[in-house]
């Protein structure tokens, strides 16, 4: 079975090696020259350990004939300076360049993870895609810069020893090639299962991070359940897992380690018996068996550092794979910030025969949807929990592409728009109303960072903020917390609501924007997006009627369909679904039920 599945798995391993390859030199290719520069010195410096057995020699040969020492003495002790000052100044210029790789990496694959679409995203966890910025790039340190470098001059220094040792005597070479055949062999075994170990680590501190951000996502939550100390478990089991396979990987690496100090070992002891014997013979002088055993001792780094700079490559093509599997998902295009407009034109916006569903297989979420917006004024959206109200906000931003029919804003199908200018006219409200960690004034202005002083205080008022930013001790400056763990639900609805105001939007989505809110602001907030629709384009998706009873147009949806559109007071005769809706809110009673 083994022998059998061998070369199917060397076939497949060729071209992940290749692609592998091809990763790393697109990260290593804007710092070539550095690296260049970094392996012109090591080799300098490793020239200088090459020459120190040859000078060696000629010490022992001049002591031997009764010579001088002090020329030998001096070349010797400059050969080890310069060797010495080179290798230094080479791993400085390495180690600076290979966090230069790492930066570029993580620049590359923030900008990329900010980038994603919503259905990649649903389709990974956050602490592992957060885990791939973070811990994924590290390892890129190593095998950017050391392992090529290390691989580089291991090779051709070990080479240049090789054909030195071979001047100096062939049969002691024979005797050490032969025992480093023997014993590298069994090494190139565990190669593969050091990237094993290296790659399924990754995997476990990945699930240990998605484990951590889902308890802080609901700290409260797991406090209130008592479920520390399970959730503790959940993530420890991460954690064993990623030491498990890093202790694997530390075994492996152990024994190659000691595999490459025993080739060394065993060789010295038969070039030293084989040359023991040459030398009382008289086939060669004892200065060459010195010489030649400096050498082989000289070969201990030369092997070290082609070992290193294999583990360094497993451990790294175990991270390029999955930082690689991050550029492989769906992302749009670049965002560019648009400034706030002084002008607002309301836009209009229309559906025309559109499905949607998040993959082949999966239900529809829409089905053959039409409705038209003309621009200005409010348009509601209700219906039962899962008829796709929130989804016609989600296909607008075009966080999700339609499956079929089109959606146009200003007679134009959104695919059509750069996403930038789409997203520009668009202020969006989401259902949870997320705040970010920072100040209340970095919250605001997220969406329109050219604000002005002026138009924070106007839209402030709008909002009744203005009392709450002067009871807090820094106004505006103050930190509002872990997603806005300093707020009340209410307020931060209403900050999300300024953030989307701020922009002068042209198109306001509001996505349960007033559910938290007590009955005098939701009053006050109701008279805000009235306001608001006279000069934009409100949609507004609500569970509570009382918010949207005077809304110019109601759209009724049902199981992904449009079933009604119409005024309240239209739909509480002509709709069944929205008069029971109505009724149940205590709005308005069917006057069947009342004759029933």
């Amino acid at each position: 079975m083994n022998t059998a599945s061998a070369p199917e798995a060397t076939g497949a391993e060729s071209p992940r090696v290749r692609e592998t390859l091809k990763a790393l030199y697109g990260y290593v290719r804007p710092h070539r020259w550095a690296v260049v520069v970094g392996l012109l010195l090591a080799l300098a410096g490793a020239a200088g350990g090459l020459l120190q057995p040859l000078a060696t020699k000629a010490l022992v040969d001049r002591l031997s004939s009764g010579g001088t020492l002090t020329t030998v003495l001096l070349m010797l002790t400059g050969l080890v300076l310069l060797s010495t000052v080179a290798e230094a100044f080479g791993a400085y210029v390495l180690e600076r360049t290979a966090e230069s790789v790492v930066l570029a990496a993580r620049r590359s694959l923030i900008g990329r993870l900010l980038r994603l679409r919503l259905s990649a995203v649903d389709r990974m966890q956050p602490g592992d895609l957060m885990s791939r910025v973070t811990s994924d790039t590290t390892l890129l340190r190593a095998v950017s810069t050391q392992a090529v470098v290390n691989a580089a001059t291991g090779t051709l220094t070990l080479i240049a020893a090789v054909v030195v040792m071979a001047f100096l005597d062939a049969v002691l070479l024979g005797v050490t090639l032969g025992v480093v055949v023997v014993v590298g062999a069994g090494a190139a075994l565990v190669m593969p299962r050091i990237g094993q170990a290296a790659e399924r680590a990754q995997a476990a501190v990945g699930e240990m991070s998605t484990g951590l951000e889902r308890v802080f996502g609901a700290f409260r939550t797991v406090k209130a359940a008592g479920a520390e100390e399970r959730e503790a478990a959940r993530v420890e089991a991460s954690a064993r897992r990623a030491w498990r396979h890093g202790v694997r990987g530390a075994k492996w690496e152990a024994l190659l380690g000691t595999a490459d100090n025993l080739a060394v070992e065993l060789a010295f002891l038969a070039v030293l018996t084989v040359g023991g014997a040459r030398v009382a013979s008289g086939d060669i002088p004892v200065s060459t068996l010195i010489a030649f055993l400096l050498y082989l001792f000289y070969l201990m780094e030369p092997v070290y550092k082609l070992v290193e700079a294999a583990s360094a490559y497993q451990e790294g093509a175990a991270a390029i794979s999955r930082i690689e599997e991050v550029d492989r998902l769906a992302a749009e295009p670049p965002a560019t910030y648009k400034p706030v407009r002084t002008e607002v034109r309301p836009a209009s916006v229309r559906f025309e025969g559109v499905s949607f569903r998040y993959g082949p297989g999966l239900p529809y979420i829409h089905q053959q949807v039409d409705f038209e917006v003309p621009g200005a004024g409010m348009t509601a959206f209700v219906g039962p929990s899962g008829a796709g109200k929130s989804t016609v906000f989600s296909l607008i931003e075009r966080f999700h592409e339609t499956s079929a029919g089109r959606i146009l804003v200003d007679g134009k199908d959104v695919r059509r728009w750069p996403l930038s200018e789409l997203r520009s006219v668009i202020g969006y409200v989401e259902q949870d109303a997320p705040v970010l960690a920072g100040t209340l004034r970095e919250n605001l202005v997220f969406g329109a960072p050219g604000a002005t002083d002026d138009d924070i205080r106007a839209v402030l008022a709008r909002t009744r903020l203005d009392a709450l930013v002067e009871r807090l001790p820094h106004g505006l400056d103050t930190l509002v917390g872990h997603r806005g763990s300093k707020l009340s639900g209410g307020e931060r609805q209403r900050v999300a609501i300024a953030r989307a105001l701020l922009r002068k939007p042209r198109l306001l989505l509001l996505d349960e924007a007033t559910s938290q809110l007590d009955a005098v602001n939701e009053l006050a907030l109701r008279d805000v997006i009235a306001e608001t629709a006279r000069e934009t384009t409100v949609l507004v998706v609500a569970h509570r009627l009382s918010t949207v009873t005077d809304a110019d147009r109601i759209v009724v949806m049902d199981a992904g369909t449009v079933r009604a559109i119409g005024t309240h007071e239209e739909l509480v005769v002509e709709d069944e679904l929205y008069a029971q809706l109505a009724a149940t809110q205590l709005l308005t009673v069917p006057v069947g039920r009342l004759e029933g």
